[in-house]
């Protein structure tokens, strides 16, 4: 297994530093509350088009639980015209193929400067059609949005092959090409972020793409759909439509001219997914699930372990498949840690999302908010101490209070399965090997966490867990290049 290590410098290791975003002030930003919806067609062939159905569906704002906009809903159809858009821009000797790679960067360069731009509008949108709070989308997503492009701009000139010596007169060499159409599908918690995520890599690579985005979330990806065409791509390299998983998705994966499925949501639709595309032979990525391990020991700072272990949990409503979710409490802090948890779940602010103050905003819709109601409610009947939190708050929009529970199991169902709200568990442990072994008793393995002094200490636990990604002595910590 792959995996990275992302540390902040503790004492004096000198390890690199790295920080999160910091949620710098929005007060001097003219915020619109109700942005305009300025794009609710499909974007195919550089065009907006109804969906051949005529058919459409309701966009809902989570913070009230009012309809916002109406959106053409894909079909089967619809991604057949969309594939073979791309398909044609992906054609030997097309404007596309024939572009010099670095010109495929300055499009990406061009982009990123049009979503900074309108940075403000984005994020008002972000905030109106996802619920998370204005200063997270003005102060983390978009900037975040910016910099990956601008990473990846830089990359198209950079993709090499080798020669390879081989015996007699002969000489042989490698190259890498574009693997044709990719399809990629979008969830719904990190609308724009993982939109860039996707097209990135995509554009730097020479592919052209399908992208299918959450039914729950299209607004910002349609209007970033208006911006890839104001930067001059070309028509059918980037095609967005939007629609629901079995339709619009399921269509896309079973295309026979997409080459490659790149999505990230459920372990239950990726599972799906996977198998679908294995029948076709077709190249996947999978970014799915977590139940992600955070690690306390004794001799962590306990201040910023208590502020990051809440962090890592709490961070856009809990609706973070890298959420560190199961957090490890060594058992000579564990009574102070709690208590100092409880104080800080306390202490967090929930409601208007476009509130300078606001920490939390809704789940994303009715049926989330009852998934974590129940598994709450699944809480308190195992055994699990709650000691802060546990109901919905207020009855307008799909708000669920800052949730934390001690003394859980291993074996209750809050520490086992992907809750994706704001429900902390803390746990009890005693040794280096005790939690390791705990920590890997799970079937997700996407991120984690250690927070500890000890440098060494940190690099053991570090190995030993079965994790894509591991932060020390801090969470959630992105950067384009890592």
């Amino acid at each position: 297994m792959l995996s990275k290590l992302v540390c902040k410098r503790v004492l004096n290791h000198g390890l690199r530093l790295t920080t999160r975003a910091a949620s710098a002030s929005t007060q001097q930003v003219a915020v619109n509350r109700k942005p305009e919806v300025k794009y609710q067609k499909l974007f195919i062939n550089n065009e907006f088009v109804d969906s051949l159905s005529g058919a459409s569906f309701d966009v809902i704002n989570p913070a009230t639980g009012g309809v916002i906009a109406q959106v053409a809903d894909g079909s089967e159809k619809d991604v057949d015209r969309a594939v073979k858009a791309a398909k044609n821009a992906f054609r030997l000797g097309s404007e596309w193929r024939r572009m010099d790679p670095a010109d495929r960067g300055a499009l990406l360069y061009k982009l990123a400067d049009l979503i900074e731009r309108d940075r403000a509008y984005i994020a008002a949108l972000e905030t109106y059609n996802n619920g998370k709070p204005f200063k997270d989308s003005y102060n983390i997503d978009i900037p975040h949005c910016i910099a990956v492009l601008r990473y990846y701009a830089g990359w198209p000139d950079k993709i090499n092959g080798k020669v390879l010596p081989v015996g007699g007169d002969f000489f042989s060499y490698t190259r890498r090409e574009p693997v044709g159409v990719v399809g990629q599908i979008i969830p719904w918690n990190f609308p724009m972020i993982l939109l860039c995520w996707k097209i990135g890599p995509s554009v730097v690579t020479g592919c052209t793409t399908v992208v299918k985005l959450d039914e729950h979330t299209p607004l910002t990806g349609l209007y970033t759909a208006k911006l890839i065409q104001e930067a001059g791509f070309p028509p059918g390299v980037i095609n967005i439509l939007a629609g629901d998983g079995p339709n619009c998705g399921g269509s896309i994966v079973k295309h026979p001219d997409v080459q490659k499925i790149a999505f990230t949501g459920s372990t239950h639709v990726g599972k799906i997914i996977g198998a679908e595309a294995a029948k076709l032979v077709k190249r996947t990525t999978l970014e799915l699930g977590g139940k992600s391990p955070n690690i306390v020991f004794a001799d962590c700072d306990l201040d910023n372990a208590v502020e990051m272990s809440h962090f890592a949990l709490f961070f856009n409503q809990g609706q973070c498949c890298c959420a560190g979710s199961r957090t490890f409490v060594e058992e000579k802090i564990y009574d102070e840690f709690v208590q100092r948890s409880i104080e800080r779940t306390k202490r967090r602010k929930i409601g208007d999302p476009y509130d300078e103050s606001t920490e939390q905003g809704p789940q994303i819709s009715q049926e989330q908010m009852d998934k974590i109601l129940d598994l709450i409610d699944s809480g308190k009947k195992s055994g699990a101490k709650l000691v802060a939190g546990g109901r919905r708050e207020g009855d307008k929009g799909f708000f669920v209070q800052p949730t934390l529970f001690a003394d859980v199991k291993d074996d209750h169902q809050i520490a086992r399965e992907e809750i994706f709200g704001p429900v902390m568990q803390i746990l009890k442990f005693k040794s280096i090997d005790e939690v390791i072994e705990r920590a890997n008793d799970t079937e997700y393995g996407l991120a984690a966490s250690i927070f500890t002094k000890d440098l060494d200490k940190a690099i053991v636990v570090s190995n030993g867990i079965r994790a894509g990604s591991v932060w020390v002595n801090t969470y959630d910590n992105f950067d384009p290049a890592a």
